[in-house]
């Protein structure tokens, strides 16, 4: 009788433990958070050589999630598919250099904004295209699929142009190199640090422009977080007020852009 008191004392005593660890197992996991980036978007996310993230939505990605005091966990996702990934909880909210639309707005909810710059037009020197209807008459123009760009691009110049869809902005980058198509068009610093500064970019240059229409450009890029997720919207917001006030932001900023990217 004593005995199979003790091995119930210990049996209580494992069981203890073990809903205990399950307890401190489960506290551990909610204190992650996944977020979804894209990593073909230099200098805003890419993958280096050695296989790891770099780049802006990286740093500010891991600076708000220090911030809020939680594991950051990078989830890379093609572009055309990041959106249904998030609404599927393969993450909880996406850091890629999305603009704020009202489409998106509908499917979605966002942070207020962490920066904002505007879109532009590149062609090559010596190319003698300008931005409007005449000059763009039968030319083509390299963007990526289901991006704001190509929203823009479509209703204010589709039916002057062939437009080329890409998965990845580097792959226009390529086929302009490559002269299978005229212009590019995309957000200016991601043209600027992305392709001209690289290799090869000096024979290419901005033209027209800059292209700031919300109408199709949206309100500033934000973080986008599943519409029910309220409290994590609000934690973001108080995050990206923090290390905007703390200095951190302007930090990283520094790091990639000699000049403000905030805007106003």
């Amino acid at each position: 009788m004593k005995r199979n008191l003790i091995s119930l004392l210990l049996s209580v005593m494992v069981l203890s433990g073990l809903v205990s660890t399950s307890v401190a197992g489960s506290k551990k996991s909610a204190e992650k958070l996944r977020i979804g980036v894209e990593g073909a978007y230099p200098p805003f996310s890419e993958v280096d050589k050695d296989g790891n993230m770099k780049g802006f939505d990286i740093d500010i990605s891991y600076a708000l999630c220090k911030e809020m005091g939680t594991e950051c966990e990078l989830v890379k996702q093609d572009w055309d598919g990041i959106i249904p990934a998030l609404l599927a909880k393969k993450y909880d909210a996406i850091v890629a250099s999305m603009s704020i639309t009202a489409e998106r707005e509908k499917k979605v909810a966002f942070t207020k904004k962490y920066y904002a710059t505007p879109a532009k037009f590149v062609r090559k020197k010596g190319s003698g295209i300008e931005i409007n209807s005449a000059s763009l008459k039968g030319k083509t123009v390299g963007i990526q699929r289901g991006t704001i760009h190509d929203k823009y691009l479509t209703a204010v110049y589709g039916n002057d142009v062939t437009i080329k869809r890409y998965g990845k902005q580097d792959e226009a980058y390529l086929d302009m190199k490559a002269g299978r198509i005229d212009l590019l068009m995309a957000d200016s610093l991601a043209l600027s640090d992305g392709f001209l500064k690289k290799p090869g970019g000096d024979a290419y240059e901005f033209v027209g422009p800059d292209l700031t229409d919300q109408k199709y450009l949206g309100k500033g890029i934000g973080i986008a977080i599943r519409k029910e997720d309220t409290a994590l919207v609000e934690k973001f917001n108080k995050a990206i007020d923090a290390i905007r006030g703390n200095g951190t932001y302007d930090t990283i900023r520094k790091k990639y852009f000699a000049f403000d990217i905030y805007g106003k």
